[in-house]
């Protein structure tokens, strides 16, 4: 991986979940089932068919919660609350990925289709804190969850992006579609590579990844 191909790079943009953690640490898993609970809380509907409904939503809109606000006029701010009251106890520090994340030129945020409040959460728990510029959650996004183009559209103008001087690193290959389309420099952070158009880089371990592009 070319340091050469970030040189122009001076606006860094990272999701959070699966991202900014390793995926081995399951607090996906969590917001599953409190994603899942509340559904069938506000549906009333049984578990098997809440399932159903969520994974719909999540192919369909995006997130689980987009779904429920467009179908079923969801109020966003309790869903939000009540999914991301998860443990965050078995999270890692990694003083590595700080030293790298600090070491980037430029202007650093964090974008989420969680809640501003639960990221700010995650990056204390993996020592990540006061390392970035700005930390938005779906909320800033007028609750439009990326892949929208209106979503990226809101973020970027809120924060000042200029794609063509920025780079994503995602693990939801949908959510670089966007990014690329703009002219963005894109990264999939996932344990499998997926040969795609709209991404210039894979890799499986963001430490490294970063560690590669100091000196920059």
């Amino acid at each position: 991986m070319p340091k050469q191909h970030f040189s122009h790079v001076t606006q860094w943009v990272f999701d959070l979940d699966n991202t900014l953690y390793p995926p081995k640490a399951r607090l996906f898993d969590q917001i599953e089932v409190k994603m899942t609970n509340y559904v069938m809380s506000a549906l009333g509907v049984d578990r098997a068919r809440a399932d159903h409904l969520r994974n719909h939503y999540w192919a369909t809109y995006g997130t689980t919660l987009a779904g429920l606000m467009r179908e079923h006029d969801v109020d966003p701010g309790p869903y939000l609350t009540e999914v991301h009251e998860i443990s965050l106890d078995h999270l890692e520090k990694d003083p590595n990925l700080a030293s790298h994340i600090r070491s980037l030129p430029g202007r650093k945020i964090v974008y989420t289709n969680g809640a501003a409040p639960y990221a700010e959460r995650v990056l204390e728990a993996r020592g990540l804190s006061g390392l970035f510029d700005a930390i938005y959650g779906v909320e800033h996004a007028d609750f439009r969850p990326k892949p929208e183009l209106e979503a990226f559209q809101t973020i970027f103008a809120k924060d000042g992006i200029a794609p063509e001087s920025a780079a994503m690193f995602e693990d939801d290959p949908r959510n670089l579609a966007v990014p690329h389309q703009l002219g963005m420099k894109t990264v999939h952070v996932a344990p499998d590579p997926l040969e795609a158009t709209h991404i210039h880089h894979h890799t499986d371990d963001l430490t490294d990844f970063l560690g590669q592009l100091r000196g920059l």
